[in-house]
């Protein structure tokens, strides 16, 4: 299973226009429980969730880009999501201690 982790529609038009897919599209991840060893979770998840992602066996791909400070704390285009150089990061991710 494919799972889009956002709550942001710029995020989710960026997604589109590159040609990812995905099979389930959710605000927050809050089900842990339902992920498989070989599920995908795109998005941009907090580092505790991710690692949580990645100890269940899934595979988190973080949806990166550098937000300037002026840009901070408001919704981003998809056509702003290019201009930052958003892309799709694959890690593995676990918690240590």
């Amino acid at each position: 299973m494919r799972y889009f982790v956002s709550r942001h529609p710029g995020a989710e038009q960026w997604m589109r226009e590159q040609g990812i897919q995905w099979d389930i599209h959710v605000a927050h991840l809050e089900n842990f429980a339902q992920l498989q060893a070989g599920d995908v979770v795109m998005g941009t998840l907090p580092i505790n969730q991710a690692a949580e992602v990645c100890a269940r066996g899934a595979r988190y791909l973080h949806l990166s880009l550098c937000v300037p400070p002026q840009w901070r704390g408001r919704e981003l285009t998809s056509e702003q999501l290019r201009q930052l150089g958003a892309s799709l990061q694959a890690f593995e991710i676990r918690a240590s201690g």
